[in-house]
């Protein structure tokens, strides 16, 4: 396959980067490195790093033409300032809407969209099934939501996975990489009231392969365990995994105006469609990323929610 990655110097695009080019993969980057890293993409036989913005029509044009992708991953998403609506719509809507012509015009087999959660909004029922109505309230939401409606709107095959919180390599937004930085600091914590679902990067790899695959079936999936976990069992479990010590206990704070309570995905649309199913445990999930901060460390830690007021 010839594969093009938007935002390929993010956490889910570098995962892929690293599991498909040792299988004979080309696989070609855009990004503008605005939360993804350079160095995660260096230069070795097979891929091609091109830096730009998805905003761009002129540069995913040209990059298109060129590079002549089989296969096309959509992981690029603007989410840095949750205040920033310009930017989100600008990459989120119209970059998703360059790609999506781009992909129509070149023929594209297969586009692969990775989606936010919050396109739900706060949902009527727990677990979310696929087929719930769309109702984001957010910038980062509606934004998402507008583009990834645009993408079915080109004559390509589309799947679009919506997504739990996948862990793995890279990770720099959430709660787990914020607990495991600020108790190694001996800084104190605090766990919004909410339940989300934890997936192991292992399953969302084998997802992505699968939905891949000419003559897959297409349209939108929920990505998930399927089981909702509270912030504070994170937190419980990262305090253990660092053997730090509470002067007293971890305050649980309600969810902010801009949050939801519970977000937690039903996957059986996707397990009956791709016989796909998650492997890796809850407990298991969280100390595999731990893990990895324990070797690489923490850097940067981004959140699309608004950072509460005093």
């Amino acid at each position: 396959m010839r594969i093009l990655i938007t935002g390929g110097a993010g956490c889910l695009g570098s995962n892929l980067i690293e599991h498909w080019l040792p299988q004979g993969h080309e696989i070609l980057v855009i990004d503008n490195f605005a939360t993804g890293k350079r160095e995660v993409l260096p230069p070795v036989a097979g891929l091609t790093v091109v830096e730009g913005s998805v905003t761009d029509a002129e540069l995913v044009d040209r990059v298109f033409d060129e590079f002549k992708p089989t296969h096309v991953v959509h992981s690029a998403a603007a989410y840095k300032d949750p205040a920033d609506w310009a930017e989100d719509t600008a990459t989120n809507v119209q970059g998703s809407i360059n790609v999506a012509k781009a992909s129509s015009r070149l023929g594209v087999k297969r586009l692969l969209n990775f989606q936010t959660a919050l396109c739900y909004g706060r949902p009527k029922q727990v677990p979310i099934p696929a087929d719930h109505p769309t109702a984001p309230f957010t910038s980062y939401g509606i934004s998402k939501t507008a583009g990834e409606a645009f993408l079915f709107m080109g004559d390509v095959p589309v799947v679009s996975l919506r997504l739990a919180n996948v862990t793995g390599p890279r990770l720099a937004i959430g709660p787990i990489p914020t607990f495991y930085k600020r108790l190694k600091a001996g800084q104190k914590c605090f766990c919004s009231d909410t339940v989300r679902d934890f997936l192991d990067m292992s399953d969302f790899l084998t997802i992505a392969d699968l939905a891949l695959e000419e003559g897959r079936p297409t349209g939108v999936f929920n990505v998930s365990t399927g089981e909702g976990h509270s912030i504070k069992e994170v937190f419980d479990v990262v305090l253990e995994y660092v053997g730090a010590t509470l002067a007293e206990p971890v305050p649980v704070v309600p969810a902010g105006a801009d949050d939801v309570q519970s977000v937690v995905l039903d996957p059986s649309r996707t397990e009956e469609a791709f016989g796909w199913k998650a492997a890796v445990n809850f407990k298991d999930t969280i100390t595999g990323q731990l893990a990895w901060y324990d070797k690489y460390g923490v850097t940067d830690i981004f959140s699309h929610l608004a950072a509460p007021k005093a």
